[in-house]
């Protein structure tokens, strides 16, 4: 049900946002809400409502309506990159000109009034290991008297293929899982609850338009493939991981649970935040390099925080990423992988230089060997049944605005009882 009309000029007043609203209309973030008692539908944010796309649009006769009136928002991601400028400027019409505001003011509902689901159909998903600074950490950890690099990880961004049906929206409960562990001093493995669980604090990336198999998207095509990011927590039960990653890599010690945000943030949002991507120390093949001056940069100023228990414990900066979604995305097709609708790659855990920009507990805690001391006295060294983590961020907007993303939490809960 919409919400009551007031004045226009009352504090109660949807379209009057307090100065630097992170979620104003220079932001516009998409995604998937139902009304109390109602079917999901398409909603765009507006400071603290959600707006019903397909509504607004159908109120005043848009040719968009179509995109906008259904359940998920993969039918607006499968129509290009130029129907989501038009219909963006379209949404930004709507809610600054005037003459639209008593229709959209009919077609607004509080936030705290709805139920936010997982915004589209995930197809496939993809995780990459982009930081350079989380790989070296990683690196010093597991391997002292190595490298803490990889031989490949400069020439290539390095990743895997996961488990998109477990991709849950934020605010699910993750049911802390169950595996085979073996620590370096048991004599056989184990099978239990993990002991070890931790984060890992991403940004996502959403594909729209599809490739065709047996073709590569190169670094320039970035932008008519992926429509927008999110931030994506991508929990990790390090003991299962460690004992089954070699030689294949991670399975059953990420599959169980990635959450992402309720909101798509369109990359029409954060023009104003990209950045060039760190300076490459390693001369990149052909399809993976972005020196030149023809190709836009695809890395993005995102100021991040994570909190654990309402408490802030880290500050990890994106815009160091070695590695960006331009390449990452060329890198996963040059071997002719096609690209679906709904697609989702992840960035990888990401981390700066300082002790306090780390992304994931098994570095800010150095495998558990410096615990986290919280204000309430309480430490950690990974995640207790119970803990809820938080993940928010913000990005430089245009004239000094701030662009929000769409806030990622999830709350540990006990592994089931096994005979």
């Amino acid at each position: 049900m919409a919400p009551a009309a007031t004045s226009e000029h009352t504090p109660l007043d949807p379209f009057d946002l307090p100065e630097g609203h992170p979620f104003g209309a220079h932001n516009l973030p998409y995604g998937v809400f139902s009304p109390a008692g109602q079917e999901p539908r398409v909603g765009v944010r507006l400071g603290d409502h959600v707006l019903d796309a397909g509504a607004v649009a159908a109120a005043l006769g848009s040719p968009y309506g179509t995109l906008l009136a259904r359940a998920n928002l993969n039918p607006l991601l499968a129509a290009g990159r130029t129907a989501w400028s038009d219909v963006r400027r379209a949404l930004t019409g709507w809610v600054t000109v005037p003459a639209h505001r008593e229709t959209v003011r009919a077609h607004l509902h509080p936030l705290d009034s709805v139920t936010l689901h997982l915004p589209f159909e995930v197809a496939d998903y993809v995780d990459f290991y982009a930081s350079e600074n989380h790989a070296s950490n990683l690196g010093r950890l597991f391997r002292p008297d190595e490298e803490p690099l990889k031989p490949n990880w400069k020439h290539l961004p390095v990743g895997y293929h996961g488990r998109a049906g477990t991709v849950v929206v934020s605010g699910t409960d993750v049911v802390r899982p169950s595996g085979q562990r073996k620590a370096p001093s048991d004599p056989a493995p184990v099978f239990g609850p993990s002991v070890r669980l931790d984060i890992e604090t991403e940004v996502g990336y959403v594909v729209g338009t599809p490739s065709a198999q047996g073709t590569s998207v190169p670094l320039a095509g970035y932008r008519d493939h992926v429509f927008g990011i999110c931030l994506l927590n991508d929990w990790s039960a390090r003991d299962i991981q460690n004992w089954e990653t070699v030689p294949l890599g991670p399975h059953l010690g990420k599959s169980f649970a990635t959450s992402v945000s309720a909101w798509i943030t369109p990359l029409d949002a954060l023009d104003a935040a990209r950045v060039a991507a760190p300076e490459r120390t390693v001369p990149l093949l052909p399809y993976l390099d972005d020196s030149g001056a023809d190709v836009d940069p695809a890395g993005y100023d995102l100021r991040i925080t994570v909190s654990l228990n309402g408490e802030v414990v880290s500050e990890p900066p994106f815009s160091g990423m070695y590695w960006t979604g331009a390449q990452m995305l060329a890198h996963m097709t040059v071997n002719g992988a096609s690209l679906r609708t709904g697609d989702l790659y992840g960035s990888g855990t990401i981390s700066g230089t300082e002790e306090n920009e780390r992304g994931s507990l098994i570095e800010m805690t150095w495998n558990g060997t410096r615990p986290l001391k919280l204000s309430d006295g309480v430490e950690r060294g990974f995640l207790e049944d119970g803990d809820v983590v938080t993940l928010s961020a913000w990005a430089p907007g245009a004239g000094g605005t701030r662009v929000g993303l769409g806030e990622v939490t999830g709350r540990i809960v006990p592994a089931p009882v096994t005979p």
